[in-house]
């Protein structure tokens, strides 16, 4: 597909994206429920549009999923979309693997830091869920923390801040669920921070796999010589 067809698609998503947004800002529940169902799969075929990894694809599937199961609002269907997300989260987890570049000095302060707020979020969580929901909210929680801390140390930039605002994101959805009082339009926050999320994710990782692409992989073959000539030259 070309470039512009494919430029067309996202706008496409943005445009959808500040439908819903205004349909929350203007507390118009039918257009919340008509628009949210179309988030995803449109912000899906951008990034197919672009050539971008199935893996990526399924993701923001796994997103979609998500999103329509939160729609229900029961207890049964919630813990559904929990696990949808999650499987996206770990999507995001392999691409982010292979896409990115890991160092100690990068990984090490972002692992305390985001393990830090994981644990402060969950304890003062605690107390307000459902016992039924509590195991699930925090094994749930130390995964979305995981992909957070992978984006950070692994890639970085517009990557970082998806995973950071996708946490964001659900840690206002969490304290709805632990019955804290909520902010003035939470469910536009909730939208705002997810829906950006998503997008920076999607765009940054397709970024970090177009420069993949352009550095050009070393052939397992050409990879097998250079280990050989390696080796024969500290032999001499």
């Amino acid at each position: 597909m070309s470039r512009v067809a494919a430029d067309r698609l996202r706008v496409a998503f943005l445009a959808v994206t500040t439908l819903h947004l205004l349909a929350h800002a203007t507390d118009v529940e039918l257009a919340q429920q008509l628009t949210k169902p179309l988030l995803m799969p449109a912000l899906a075929a951008w990034v197919w549009a672009r050539g971008g990894p199935r893996v990526l694809v399924a993701a923001l599937f796994f997103g979609w999923g998500g999103d329509l199961a939160l729609q229900s609002g029961s207890d049964s269907f919630f813990l559904a979309g929990m696990a949808s997300f999650a499987i996206g989260h770990i999507c995001y987890l392999a691409l982010i693997r292979r896409a990115g570049s890991f160092t100690l000095r990068r990984s090490l302060p972002a692992a305390v830091g985001y393990a830090a707020v994981c644990a402060v979020m969950v304890t003062l969580l605690w107390p307000g869920l459902d016992p039924a929901m509590r195991v699930p909210v925090a094994g749930y929680s130390v995964l979305l923390t995981a992909m957070a801390w992978a984006a950070l140390a692994g890639v970085g930039g517009r990557v970082a801040a998806g995973g950071a605002l996708f946490l964001l994101s659900d840690a206002l959805i969490a304290t709805r669920l632990a019955e804290w009082q909520q902010l003035p339009a939470a469910g536009l926050w909730v939208m705002l921070t997810y829906t950006a999320a998503q997008y920076l994710l999607a765009s940054g990782l397709l970024r970090a796999y177009a420069r993949r692409v352009s550095e050009g992989p070393e052939s397992p073959a050409a990879a097998s010589s250079s280990a050989t000539s390696r080796r024969g030259a500290t032999t001499r």
